[in-house]
């Protein structure tokens, strides 16, 4: 059975660090593209980061220098190390995978609450 499991939000200050993780069951992990995704509140959810099946990373242009995802294949989970943390980082953080083709599956984690605040 499918289920993305989601860990490691907080409260931060401005400027600080959280690393993310989320565990993959039920798929071939190694076969798929691994994301982050956020959703703040009042907002519609973004696309954050991704890393391809050969390790090949995208980030959106407002997390670039700041954030690094990366992934285990053999423990089935993707990481979100977030530096530098900023207010407008603060949302709910997902991840989801994807086929090259496909779009981000339509099934989702509960989550993880991030919250940048002084």
């Amino acid at each position: 059975q499918l289920q993305l499991v989601e860990s490691g939000g907080g409260l931060v200050q401005p400027g600080g660090s959280l690393r993310l993780s989320c565990g993959a069951s039920g798929i071939s992990f190694s076969l798929y593209y691994m994301g982050w995704l956020r959703q703040a509140p009042g907002k519609q959810r973004e696309f954050v980061a991704q890393i391809t099946t050969d390790y090949t990373t995208n980030y959106a242009e407002s997390v670039e220098g700041r954030f690094t995802i990366s992934r285990d294949n053999a423990k089935n989970t993707v990481y979100l190390q977030m530096n530098s943390l900023k207010p407008e980082d603060t949302a709910v953080y997902y991840c989801n995978f994807r086929r090259p083709t496909q779009t981000w599956q339509s099934k989702w984690g509960q989550g993880t609450q991030v919250t940048v605040s002084s």
